[in-house]
């Protein structure tokens, strides 16, 4: 079993020893390179992504940890609001929403900050539209939420545009629009908005709503970026990385993903882990790797869970723990991570950090199977074929090595090559034998080339060819397999 190297029962063909196929793969390698999948994912903007409190705080003078709110504070803000003050009637619905002085009250906040919207207040009539967005003090109605929100973005109020942009990028209370997405995000990010100047950096390198522009994309996450927002540092990082928009700079990625890792940003810790791994943009650094990939790990990022699991193992950066690795490797295998569950499997099967159970190891073998890991299609076709963790099925093994060695997996094809060269889980065929012997012997499997030298040395599945025997032999023999040697010494005497 890849991992586990446990050989099955020698297979005979005319009096000389077919060699069987092993479990030879242990857990998972660290990956050679970042993943581009791992800059902040493209997801759409949302209405309820900007504090409301930015709506009314400057009217209120205070913020939801601010100032105390006298009793005094609150009869003034009263009475001016009363007068219809439109300012004074934000402000007294911002109070009501954050209990300021006042016991919180959505239903009353939302009512004042109406009076205030109707006089046309460009601040009131964005947080009303975020209460009918988010269901704050009433229905949940998009459609009065778009309403508000255009009322404040014509006057350019840029939180509103950027939350208008997101309804027409998500459809919500509006057929979704990309292109009106786009221009929205652009008015608002143009004033500085740092989360739509984020949103702009997403569309323009998606292409939604336009062209793909990937310097304008980098262009954009270089502004967000530089207000401090996490995700766009996180994103700026990859494109430097990846010579996306500009230069290729690894230094540079480094930094940035370092400043958003140290706001909390997952992928970026991540990102900035695996940096440390493989010395990019500076000194390879393991322990600092380890601290990194735990952090995301510990925020739920599967990836970071796998790498975590894969240090532990190995023992670098740190001590090597099985029982952790094993953990850490669940995690990312609930999450669906093929790799991490072929790992568990092996784990499971050689009873690394845990008890040992071929019943488990099936079971995450046939996970990951079932995402196309080529290691656990093998290593699930071999537990089928010994037995182990389940009922014995020639016929599934069969299946689980056919789709290992439609990937090219070596050891795959030499079990296959077993299995049709014994008429194993399906019909019986030389030729077939033959075929996957030389697959997997072309690719150095030693024990694939002895095979592939028996059946030509006397013509099963082919021509008989004791020369081209004598060639797979010997590379059978430089490959460590002593029947090659045999074999080869054996022809040699006979004059080949």
């Amino acid at each position: 079993m890849k991992g586990i190297f446990k050989l099955t029962a020698a297979v005979l063909l005319a009096c000389l020893p077919l060699l069987g196929p092993v479990h030879t793969a242990g857990a998972g390698n660290l990956a050679p390179e970042l993943a581009s999948s791992l800059k902040e994912p493209a997801e759409a903007g949302d209405a309820g992504d900007l504090d409301l409190a930015s709506g009314f705080a400057s009217d209120v003078k205070a913020s939801a940890v601010a100032v105390e709110v006298t009793p005094e504070k609150v009869a003034y803000v009263k009475a001016q609001a009363e007068a219809g003050d439109a300012k004074a009637q934000n402000a007294l619905g911002g109070m009501y929403y954050m209990g300021l002085g006042v016991p919180q009250d959505l239903a009353e906040a939302r009512r004042w900050i109406e009076k205030a919207a109707a006089q046309g207040y460009a601040k009131a009539q964005f947080c009303l539209g975020t209460m009918h967005y988010a269901g704050h003090g009433g229905p949940q109605v998009f459609a009065e939420a778009r309403r508000w929100f255009e009322k404040a973005a014509a006057q350019g109020f840029a939180q509103a545009q950027y939350s208008l942009g997101a309804m027409y990028e998500k459809g919500q209370g509006v057929t979704q629009d990309y292109a009106e997405a786009r221009r929205w995000y652009g008015l608002a990010a143009g004033q500085g908005l740092a989360e739509a100047q984020f949103s702009m950096g997403l569309m323009c390198q998606e292409g939604q709503g336009g062209p793909r522009d990937d310097v304008q994309a980098r262009r954009w996450w270089e502004k967000a970026a530089a207000q401090g927002l996490a995700k766009a540092q996180c994103n700026l990082g990859w494109m430097c990385h990846e010579g996306l928009g500009g230069p290729r700079d690894d230094a540079a990625a480094r930094r940035w993903y370092g400043l958003a890792a140290t706001q909390g940003n997952a992928a970026a810790q991540y990102n900035l882990g695996a940096m440390h791994k493989q010395g990019l943009g500076g000194p390879r650094d393991d322990a600092e790797a380890r601290r990194w990939f735990g952090k995301a790990a510990a925020q739920g990022n599967a990836a970071a869970q796998y790498q975590l699991g894969v240090m532990h193992e190995k023992g670098q950066g740190g001590p090597q723990d099985y029982a952790q690795a094993r953990f850490w490797f669940g995690k990312a295998a609930a999450q669906g991570d093929a790799t991490a569950q072929f790992n568990l499997g092996v784990m499971c099967d050689e009873g690394q950090g845990g008890p040992q159970s071929y019943a488990e190891a099936r079971r995450w073998y046939g996970k990951a199977a079932s995402q196309g890991h080529a290691g656990a299609q093998y290593n699930l076709g071999l537990m089928h074929k010994q037995g182990q963790g389940g009922p014995q099925d020639y016929a599934q093994a069969r299946f689980w090595y056919e789709k290992a060695a439609a990937q090219n997996d070596a050891e795959a094809q030499f079990a296959l090559g077993v299995m049709c060269n014994e008429g194993q889980g399906g019909p019986q065929s030389y030729a077939e034998a033959r075929s996957w012997y030389g697959k997997a012997a072309s690719q150095g499997h030693a024990k694939a080339q002895y095979n592939l030298g028996v059946l030509c040395e006397y013509g099963k599945g082919g021509p008989q060819d004791r020369r081209q025997a004598k060639e797979w032999f010997d590379k059978a023999c430089a490959g460590g397999v002593q029947q090659g040697c045999d074999g080869s010494r054996r022809l040699n005497e006979a004059g080949f």
